[in-house]
């Protein structure tokens, strides 16, 4: 046992404590790492490169968290404009000299990295809009409302420009939650609805045809079962298939026999559904909402105005990544290529909500800090 402060702590506990780590998050966090190991070895055809990639990944991911949780909140508010004016700047970069493949213009390559600025909106916009929200008394009025819109507005159109759609909606998205966390009146975001609604013929004449097709798709998938709405098909069936209690780990035929496609990517949702069932996808589904619940608290309890707004954003944008893609993958959302959060295969996400989490383990320090 180790005494801090008058309370006695077990060495487990000092240690989390002295690496600004909130336990709860941190175990929660462990189990769905863990939890999309176990289903991405069956996704990928038990392939243990995939596994050994993806570890690695996670290793990346959890350094970075680390690293992350030991930057104070000031320092972090003091950083938010200047991540957002870099962030603004690489995506200009893009559109003069980034990387094409696969008719999208996303990437830079600076030789000994390759990276997607647009993932560094992901926290840059929400921590820019958090900033000039904190310093501001009281519900944001209409200056602040513009100002704040703007600074969305801005990186979610060079974004959607690459194109890359479902990116720039959840960039989007982490922004505005910030201005509602803020305290902004229903009827503002009605107004901004009714803008938005008005708006959409606009948008859908800038839409790519492959945008537009997945929004037709939506409705009616089997109009070509063969082409756009095969992913769609054979999710659902997968899904279907799954039951009560699902086929078992490893023996999901939709996914061992290769019908579903992209499966340890963005449709990983349906292998997992077909495997465990309608049980394993209740208990998914709890262990999301246990974590953003987690968030939400963490938020809640900060010390200042730029903490909670950050941290509720997080949280809540987190949130809406679960449900992006579940309902993507079940038919009800248009397919944006949005991963399962945490649990698909790949990187340049992961590490991202990982670093997100970060600035949750900083926040949750700091209101300890403050307690003691």
């Amino acid at each position: 046992m180790i005494s801090v402060t008058g309370r006695e702590l077990t060495t487990g506990q000092w240690v989390l404590r002295s690496l600004r780590l909130d336990s709860v998050l941190l175990l929660l966090l462990a189990i769905l790492l863990m939890l999309g190991l176990v289903v991405l070895f069956s996704a990928s055809g038990q392939s243990m490169q995939a596994l050994e990639r993806q570890s690695l990944r996670i290793a990346l991911g959890v350094a970075a968290m680390l690293v992350v949780a030991q930057i104070p909140v000031r320092s972090l508010r003091a950083a938010a404009p200047w991540l957002f004016l870099a962030g603004v700047a690489l995506l200009l970069a893009v559109m003069v000299a980034g990387e094409v493949g696969k008719g999208a213009q996303r990437w830079l390559d600076l030789g000994i990295l390759r990276f997607q600025p647009s993932e560094i909106m992901k926290l840059a916009v929400p921590m820019m809009v958090a900033w000039y929200l904190s310093l501001r008394h009281g519900r944001p009025r209409f200056r602040d409302l513009l100002v704040t819109v703007t600074l969305v507005l801005v990186p979610v159109y060079l974004i959607m420009s690459q194109p890359d759609l479902g990116t720039a909606m959840l960039v989007g998205t982490a922004g505005f939650l910030v201005i509602f966390l803020a305290g902004l009146g229903w009827r503002w975001f009605v107004g901004l609805g009714a803008v938005a609604a008005a708006a959409i013929p606009l948008l859908w004449s800038q839409m790519h045809e492959y945008q537009r097709q997945r929004v037709i798709t939506l409705f009616n998938p089997e109009s070509d079962p063969l082409g756009t709405g095969y992913h769609i098909i054979q999710s659902k069936i997968a899904i279907g298939s799954g039951g009560m209690y699902g086929k078992g780990w490893l023996n999901g035929t939709q996914s061992q026999l290769e019908f579903l496609p992209e499966r340890s990517t963005d449709f990983i949702f349906a292998v997992y559904a077909e495997e465990f069932g309608f049980i394993g996808v209740a208990l998914l589904l709890l262990l999301y909402f246990v974590i953003v619940a987690r968030g939400l608290w963490v938020a809640a309890l900060a010390q200042d105005r730029f903490a909670r707004l950050l941290g509720g954003s997080i949280s809540l944008t987190f949130a809406v990544y679960t449900v992006v893609n579940i309902g993507m993958v079940t038919g009800l959302l248009p397919v944006v290529g949005v991963p399962l959060p945490l649990v698909s295969y790949g990187g340049t996400s992961l590490v991202t909500l990982m670093v997100a989490f970060g600035i949750l383990m900083s926040i949750a320090s700091e209101k300890r800090l403050v307690n003691r």
